[in-house]
C-alpha cells in the first residue's frame, strides 16, 4: 500500500473508501466470487482468476456507482432520478432508487435488449425507449431533466459514480493481492477509472489494462489528441461498452492510472463468450466477455503472470446469444455451409445427404437453388447447412462429396 496516488485527480482513494462503507449492505451489493480458470490459464500460459461481477445483483457492477450517488442525493432531499442507459446502468439506477425510496425514469435506446428493458422495469423504474443509439438517447434524457426537480444520473461522468465503481477495485485486490495484471472493459471509462484508482493505491506495481470494442474504440485517439474523442456512431455486439466516448473526468484518470489499452473485434468477443460457456460454465454478455477476449488475443501478453480479467456483466439477451453462438461456431468451422453443383435428377439429394451422414455429420437444413444465372437448363445447386466437429471434420466432409464427383463450394465465410 502506498500514499494516495490519486492526488490531483477528481476521484481519490478516500472517496472510494467512503463509498465502500455506504455499500456495506449485501442486499444492495454483494461480494462476488473469484474462480481460477485452469483452461484459460493453459491458453495464455498464466494463472487466471476470473472476477465474476456478472453474478452481482442486476447482473453487473453498475449498482455500486448508482447507489453511492443516489443514496447521498436522497439524503439531500432528491426523490426523482433520470438516467440514460443501454441496459446495465439502467438496472443499477432502478434498483438503487427503489432501495432508497425514490422514483426513477430510465431512457433506453429503441434497440435495447428486451431482457434489460424488462429487468429495469421490474426493479421499479419507468422506461422510455427513445433514440437510435446511445448518444441520441443520452441527449433526450438530459433534455427531460430541464425544468424539473429530477437529478440526472450519468453512467460514467460523475465522481460519485466512479467512486462507487472503485469499490470493485478494492474487492479485486483483496481477492488476489498477488495479482500482476487486472483487465477491465472500457465504455465511458467510469468502471476502469474507479478500479484503477483503487488498484494503483493498494498495489502500484499492478498493471491495469483496459479493453475496448473495435467498433466503439475512442481511448487511443483521445490519448493521442490529449482530449476526449466521441464517435458519431458505434457498431459492436458489446452494447454495455458501446458509449462511443469517454468524459473529461474519466479521460484524466485513464491517462494517469491505466497502463495499456487494447481493442478486440466482435469476432474476438463472440469467441470469448463461447469459451466462457464451454470452459467456465458462465453466461456473460459481450461487454463482460471483452476482458477475456483481450486475454485470448495476440495484443496482450500475460505469460507467467497472475491475471484477473473482470467479467463485468451477465445480462445477455437470448436472441443475441443465438446470434453470437452461430457466429462463433461458424468461425470455428463447427457450422458449415456447402453449395453442391448437381444435375437436377431424382436421388441426388439422397446420395449427397448419405455421404455427409457417413462422415458422422448432421444436416440442419438443405435447399434447392434452381433460379441462379450461371446454371444451365437441368442443373441446380443444393445448399447444405451442416453441423461438424471442427475444421478437420469439415474438410473430410467436403473431400467425401467431391470424391463422388460433385463440384463443391464452401460458402460458409461468404454468407
Amino acid at each position: 500500500m502506498t500514499d494516495d496516488s490519486s492526488d490531483g485527480l477528481p476521484v481519490r482513494y478516500a472517496d472510494i473508501e467512503r463509498a465502500s462503507k455506504r455499500l456495506d449492505d449485501d442486499t444492495v451489493v454483494k461480494q462476488t466470487p473469484v474462480e481460477r480458470s485452469t483452461s484459460l490459464g493453459e491458453f495464455v500460459d498464466a494463472e487466471v482468476h476470473l472476477k465474476m461481477e456478472h453474478l452481482q445483483w442486476t447482473g453487473s457492477f453498475k449498482t455500486r456507482g448508482a447507489y453511492n450517488k443516489i443514496s447521498q442525493d436522497v439524503d439531500r432531499g432528491v426523490d426523482n432520478f433520470i438516467a440514460a442507459s443501454a441496459g446495465n446502468h439502467a438496472q443499477g439506477v432502478a434498483l438503487a432508487a427503489t432501495k432508497c425510496g425514490a422514483d426513477s425514469t430510465i431512457y433506453m435506446p429503441e434497440n435495447a435488449p428486451q431482457t434489460k428493458v424488462d429487468a429495469t422495469r421490474e426493479y421499479g423504474a419507468t422506461v422510455e425507449l427513445v433514440g437510435k443509439d446511445f448518444q441520441e438517447t443520452m441527449s433526450r434524457a438530459q433534455s427531460a431533466v430541464e425544468g424539473t426537480d429530477a437529478e440526472f444520473v450519468h453512467a460514467y461522468d460523475d465522481t460519485d459514480i466512479i467512486a462507487g465503481q472503485g469499490t470493485l477495485g478494492i474487492e479485486m485486490y483483496h481477492d488476489c493481492p498477488e495479482v500482476d495484471t487486472v483487465v477491465v472493459p472500457i465504455g465511458g471509462g467510469g468502471l476502469i477509472s474507479g478500479i484503477s484508482t483503487a488498484v494503483k493505491h493498494l498495489s502500484p506495481e499492478t498493471r491495469v489494462v483496459g479493453v475496448q470494442a473495435t467498433g466503439a474504440e475512442t481511448v487511443h485517439e483521445s490519448l493521442d489528441k490529449g482530449m476526449p474523442v466521441t464517435l458519431d456512431q458505434v457498431d459492436t455486439i458489446a452494447d454495455g461498452i458501446a458509449t462511443g466516448g469517454i468524459s473529461e473526468t474519466t479521460f484524466e484518470i485513464i491517462r494517469r492510472n491505466v497502463d495499456e489499452v487494447v481493442t478486440v473485434s466482435d469476432t474476438d468477443i463472440a469467441r470469448a463468450i463461447l469459451v466462457l460457456l464451454e470452459r467456465a460454465k458462465q453466461v456473460v454478455e459481450g461487454a463482460g466477455a471483452a476482458s477475456v477476449a483481450a486475454l485470448l488475443s495476440d495484443d496482450l501478453d500475460v505469460a507467467g503472470e497472475t491475471v484477473m480479467p473482470l467479467l463485468c456483466g451477465g445480462n445477455l439477451d437470448m436472441t443475441q446469444l443465438q446470434t453470437v453462438l452461430v457466429h462463433a461456431l461458424t468461425e470455428r468451422r463447427q457450422l458449415l455451409q456447402l453449395r453442391v453443383h448437381i444435375d437436377d435428377q431424382p436421388g441426388k439429394m439422397q446420395d449427397i445427404s448419405g455421404r455427409i451422414a457417413d462422415q458422422g455429420a448432421n444436416i440442419r437444413n438443405v435447399r434447392h437453388d434452381r433460379s441462379v444465372e450461371d446454371l444451365e437448363v437441368g442443373e441446380a445447386y443444393l445448399v447444405f447447412d451442416v453441423e461438424t466437429n471442427g475444421k478437420q471434420h469439415s474438410a473430410s466432409i467436403i473431400d467425401s462429396v467431391e470424391a463422388a464427383g460433385y463440384p463443391v463450394s464452401d460458402i460458409t465465410r461468404t454468407t
